[in-house]
């Protein structure tokens, strides 16, 4: 079992911890990820888990698992969104992307369902702040699986300012 997971319960997803993410001001440096794109109707994914499976695989064979899992997903259509994987060093055979910038972070839990609720949200705390929101990401802390396991469906969302 590869030391990332170690801690998992589930053999999978790591139980999350929402104190680090909720209501922060957080800074990214050059932050290293794998990207790739994942096929969706009306943002319902077709083949997320076939494009997880295919790079965590990459992954774990560069030896590139980050010491906390970090999986952003940026929704930019309707018909698909792209994705980033936080790696700790490039990974040969992935598509690497390094994403700077300074994100506020808000953590909300509950059905995907809530997803428009939780945008206004978001913006509205942006507002708040007096920053304007450059670009959004989805950090979704657990497959469906897992969050049944924990009862808790947590997502995190960042926003660029």
């Amino acid at each position: 079992m590869d030391k990332l997971y170690e801690k998992s319960e589930t053999g999978c997803c790591l139980r999350f911890d929402p104190a680090p993410w909720d209501g922060k001001e957080i800074t990214f440096s050059e932050r290293l990820f794998v990207k790739d794109h994942v096929t969706s109707i009306f943002h319902i994914p077709l083949n997320f888990g076939q494009v997880m499976v295919k790079n965590i695989e990459l992954i774990k064979s560069a030896g590139a698992l980050p010491s906390e899992p970090l999986m952003l997903a940026d929704e930019n259509s309707l018909f698909g969104s792209d994705i980033y994987i936080a790696v700790s060093k490039d990974v040969p055979g992935a598509k690497m992307e390094r994403i700077s910038g300074t994100f506020l972070t808000k953590v909300f839990e509950g059905p995907y369902q809530n997803m428009g609720k939780w945008v206004k949200e978001m913006q509205d705390y942006a507002k708040i702040k007096n920053r304007e929101i450059r670009k959004m990401y989805f950090f979704y802390t657990a497959c469906p699986s897992c969050a049944m396991h924990y009862g808790k469906n947590y997502i995190v969302i960042l926003v660029q300012v």
